[in-house]
């Protein structure tokens, strides 16, 4: 049953949920980020009345933040009282030669950053993309070795065309990131429920709010190491998971110390590593000088005082308090508004 502000067929924008109606004589795969848009994706198709004939999550490894985790399993929970089939989880499973099983392991192992740092996206290709379009066309040979998804083989069959839901919502932000994604490739056509009824975030953290309630509106699903993190986060990964920052300034630190270290104490004036303990700030620089990419984690934390002397996220309850309180205060209204934003000042007081 559709709660009152959304069960009208012929609604205004941004709940005219009858915009989702071609979709229900497609093939559709949905893709489950586990973060706001794709919580509230899931909802809108149920309230359509459009159910996905699979459901795929990319795991990177040790990447999720726990809550992300959490949020999964709940959500399954969602589904199974729809009637609807599971979430499945995919992740590359890499050669056993590499010596590592996930994103983290990969860039500790050669030294480096994820591509996202450099301006790139491999990464979300070869651990995110790839695994879930092998789970559902199948692999033959390979460590992901697997048949096809029945979706796959009644596409063939039929000769239809599986549709890829994304949640990009209407914000600015993933305006600007839908703006030249292609509508169609080789294997799948691509559509965007959220965008085709013109919610913003702020209409998502809504209907979420309304249909599950306010505890299912999740963090904003992103590894732990993010390169696109902002500085209001990294306060927040200090002050709920200081382990998890430990492990990202580790990171950091060794792939810009490491054997493709870029950093020439000749044009830097010392190394990546005296800069981070030494200098206020980098040097201007084309050079990528961090999981920031203009800014190093190591050298905020170190200047933030939110580490000792030798790199350990402060514990004690008042640095914990800090932490939140700063968050909380740099935190703007922008397209990562989630459950972290509307909980830190509560928390903090």
């Amino acid at each position: 049953m559709l709660p009152p502000s959304y069960a009208g067929e012929t609604g205004s924008p941004p709940f005219s949920l009858q915009r989702l109606r071609p979709l229900k004589d497609r093939l559709l795969a949905a893709c489950f980020g586990a973060g706001v848009d794709s919580t509230a994706m899931l909802v809108a198709l149920h309230l359509a009345g459009v159910q996905p004939q699979v459901i795929t999550f990319a795991d990177v490894g040790e990447g999720e933040k726990p809550e992300t985790i959490v949020h999964l399993d709940r959500m399954n929970a969602v589904l199974a009282s729809w009637g609807w089939s599971p979430i499945i989880t995919c992740r590359k499973i890499p050669l056993a030669s590499t010596g590592y099983d996930s994103l983290y392991g990969n860039c500790l192992a050669n030294e480096t950053l994820p591509s996202l740092a450099f301006g790139l996206k491999s990464c979300s290709i070869k651990w995110k993309q790839n695994p879930q379009d092998q789970y559902i066309k199948g692999a033959r040979t390979g460590p992901n070795a697997q048949p096809p998804h029945p979706v796959w083989i009644e596409a063939q069959r039929t000769r239809q065309r599986i549709v890829k839901l994304i949640g990009y919502d209407c914000g600015r932000a993933d305006l600007r990131r839908s703006r030249n994604l292609q509508t169609a490739d080789a294997d799948f056509d691509y559509a965007y429920p959220l965008q085709l009824l013109g919610w913003t975030r702020e209409d998502c953290i809504a209907i979420i709010t309304e249909v599950l309630g306010a505890d299912y509106v999740p963090i904003k699903s992103a590894c732990f190491y993010c390169p696109a993190s902002k500085i209001w986060e990294l306060y927040w990964l200090a002050a709920h998971h200081p382990d998890l920052l430990e492990q990202a300034l580790l990171l950091e630190r060794t792939a810009l110390t490491g054997r493709h270290s870029r950093f020439d104490e000749v044009e830097f004036g010392g190394t990546w590593d005296d800069l981070v303990r030494n200098a206020d700030r980098f040097p201007s620089s084309n050079t990528t000088v961090g999981l920031g990419r203009n800014f190093a984690w190591n050298q905020w934390a170190r200047v933030n005082d939110v580490v000792d002397a030798d790199f350990r996220v402060r514990r004690e309850a008042a640095d914990r308090t800090h932490f939140l309180m700063r968050a909380a205060e740099l935190r703007r209204a922008d397209n990562a508004d989630d459950a972290r934003s509307r909980n830190e000042a509560r928390l903090a007081a």
